[in-house]
């Protein structure tokens, strides 16, 4: 797929007519439907429905319409970065994080050191811990924090904290009386683990210590991220194991019980390249290590 097939089928989904989509692009109408159907072609799917009058955009052309927007976006965010980055006006530092990190010391550490490094232009990514290994190595973000421990030689990863787990239960709910909870009394339960892929994750950590104890659970439910999990435990759809941070998101309809098994918690890492001597990813290692004494 070329660049410019993105930006033909942003305009033409966006606008559902093919005549209203050339003019936007400034080209003909022939050359813009050839190049979506070689798409189509490319793609071996329908993004268009042609027989509907307007025209409408297929299952597949919904996802593609809404990927395409996020590219095109994500494109013009790094021309300007690479802008800003050549004129000598400022750094640029890519951090990438699992949600759950958001709840802990990490908001408060960023903003001190965003104000200690006017200079420094930082960019955010909501990565899984395995994406983040693929963006460290790829250059896309220079610092990662996640629940796994990314085995690679071209990675180093500093555990900063364990964190213990909760149990996040629909409130009101039997288990809500509870002043604790055992993982055997959650065999019982829709256990909703996240996110779904890629694997591994968080989900295979929490996993392990059913697997540990030889438990078997009856039922489960995989979801792609922290929200859609606490969403669907309001819902009384199932009950999350989850950090013990994440109680700050706090909710009328969820309740947060720790759990009554010992050693049950979830590292928290952050993750360089190695030999990475940058000096503002030291300073923020630090700042970091700060943050965390100063919450002990």
């Amino acid at each position: 797929m070329e660049l410019r097939q993105f930006k033909y089928f942003e305009a033409v989904a966006s606008t559902l007519n093919f005549t209203r989509a050339a003019e936007i692009l400034h080209i003909a109408q022939p050359p813009l439907s050839r190049q979506i159907q070689q798409l189509e072609d490319e793609l071996g799917v329908q993004l268009l429905d042609r027989t509907s009058r307007p025209l409408k955009l297929t299952n597949a052309g919904v996802f593609f319409y809404d990927q395409s927007v996020q590219i095109l976006a994500r494109l013009k965010e790094i021309k300007k970065a690479t802008q800003r980055l050549g004129s000598g006006r400022k750094q640029w530092m890519g951090i990438g994080f699992v949600p759950s990190v958001l709840y802990g010391f990490l908001p408060k550490a960023l903003r001190q050191f965003s104000i200690d490094h006017e200079n420094l232009d930082i960019s955010l990514s909501e990565l899984t811990s395995i994406q983040q290994a693929e963006a460290l190595k790829a250059g896309r973000i220079d610092i990662g924090f996640g629940r796994l421990a990314l085995s690679d030689e071209r990675l180093v990863n500093f555990i900063l904290t364990e964190e213990p787990l909760v149990v996040a239960v629909p409130a009101p709910g039997p288990l809500m009386a509870e002043t604790s909870i055992s993982l055997k009394q959650l065999l019982n339960e829709v256990l909703i683990l996240y996110p779904a892929a890629p694997r591994p994750s968080f989900a295979d950590q929490i996993l392990h210590q059913f697997s540990l104890r030889g438990y078997e659970l009856r039922k489960t439910y995989e979801t792609n991220g922290l929200q859609t999990a606490i969403g669907l435990v309001a819902a009384g759809m199932g009950v999350a194991i989850v950090p013990a941070s994440v109680r700050r998101l706090d909710r009328t309809d969820i309740a947060y019980r720790p759990l009554s098994d010992q050693g049950l918690t979830s590292p928290l890492i952050m993750t360089i390249r190695v030999g990475d001597t940058t000096s503002y990813v030291a300073d923020f290692h630090a700042q970091i290590c700060r943050s965390i004494e100063g919450s002990d």
